[in-house]
């Protein structure tokens, strides 16, 4: 299998990248990395951490161009053809790679996977797919960040694909999908979410109805679902909000002898929270919908990051996703057919 990956994107490339991409030969024997970017650059780094021994297993594609955080994401598609994540892109379209996985722009990554290897057929739009933990198991929000602007069609596209990523990937049977909203009843929300409500509950899914913020945490579904503009601001909430408990703890623990103490006794349930929290154990979110497969990673990603990021990648192609997508969406089109026939009879 072969992954591409994009070794200039991230607030800390190419080292993080690099360093991901070694644990990830290191863990999976089966795959095969593209290192897209500057050639000599990554090439050096790459090699002065011990990369060497994996030299039959790793190809550097030269690149010219970066996508800067703060271009746009169309227009960087256009003007930087020869860029890192453009050219991870093409190679998933040229089937010279199986995934990809880049921690750069993410409105770059969604406009270059959209424009350049469209959508799923019967996808209207992809959305990205995050896993977060709650105390006791984890939840899929969709779409946190690709498309701000959505209809219900769109939503009811991320409710069918989330559901298939929490089966094939997070091993749910029967996932329960929630659509965020204001409020539990029917009638409550905006325009779109009624009128996403309704289509969730004609679907087949094992759709509980709508769930509030306060619910995502204390009784979480499987799979959330909701548009770009408001998933993003939950995801970024929901990231904040760990960074500053955890500031607070150490803060107020260490104001005596006594907290300090207690602190240092309780240091390995500290530790084991922080780590259930972080997200580095869930590498990064797959853009659903594409025809391909493509890993977002956070921007400040780790290596431990990368490596999980491109181990979703792997798992994602081992899984079929795509094609668990095309056949659950054929399957719900033709049920759509039957019915309107039906009440037109």
């Amino acid at each position: 299998m072969k992954i591409a990956l994009d070794v200039m994107g991230g607030d800390f490339a190419p080292q993080n990248p690099l360093l991901g991409a070694i644990g990830a030969l290191q863990a999976y024997p089966d795959i095969t990395l593209l290192l897209v970017g500057d050639r000599d650059q990554i090439a050096e780094e790459f090699w002065r951490h011990g990369g060497r021994q994996f030299i039959d297993r790793v190809e550097f594609v030269h690149t010219t161009q970066v996508v800067a955080m703060d271009d746009q994401a169309i227009e960087s598609v256009r003007q930087k053809r020869d860029s890192s994540i453009s050219r991870c892109v093409r190679l998933v379209k040229e089937g010279k790679a199986d995934a990809l996985v880049s921690a750069g722009h993410t409105g770059a990554v969604v406009a270059a996977a959209t424009i350049l290897l469209r959508t799923l057929p019967g996808i209207p739009r992809a959305g990205i797919a995050t896993v977060i933990p709650t105390e006791h198991k984890r939840f899929l929000l969709i779409d946190s960040g690709a498309n701000i602007d959505s209809d219900p069609t769109h939503l009811l596209g991320y409710a069918i694909m989330g559901s298939i990523y929490s089966r094939e990937l997070l091993h749910v049977a029967n996932p329960c999908v929630g659509l965020l909203s204001i409020g539990t009843e029917d009638a409550k929300g905006n325009e779109l979410t009624k009128q996403a409500f309704k289509l969730l509950a004609q679907a087949g899914l094992n759709f509980s109805g709508n769930v509030e913020g306060h619910d995502l945490f204390e009784n979480p579904v499987d799979v959330v679902v909701c548009d770009g503009f408001v998933g993003n601001v939950v995801l970024k909430t929901a990231e904040s909000i760990a960074k500053a408990v955890m500031h607070w703890l150490r803060s107020e623990l260490g104001r005596n002898p006594i907290r300090m103490l207690g602190a240092y006794l309780a240091r390995g349930a500290f530790l084991s929270v922080k780590q259930k929290a972080s997200y580095e154990e869930y590498g990064g979110a797959l853009l659903l919908g594409i025809n391909g497969t493509c890993i977002i990673a956070h921007g400040a990603s780790t290596p431990k990051a990368i490596g999980n990021a491109i181990r979703i990648a792997r798992e994602a192609v081992t899984q079929n996703v795509n094609n668990r997508i095309i056949q659950e969406m054929r399957r719900h089109c033709e049920a759509e057919s039957e019915n309107t026939a039906a009440s037109r009879a």
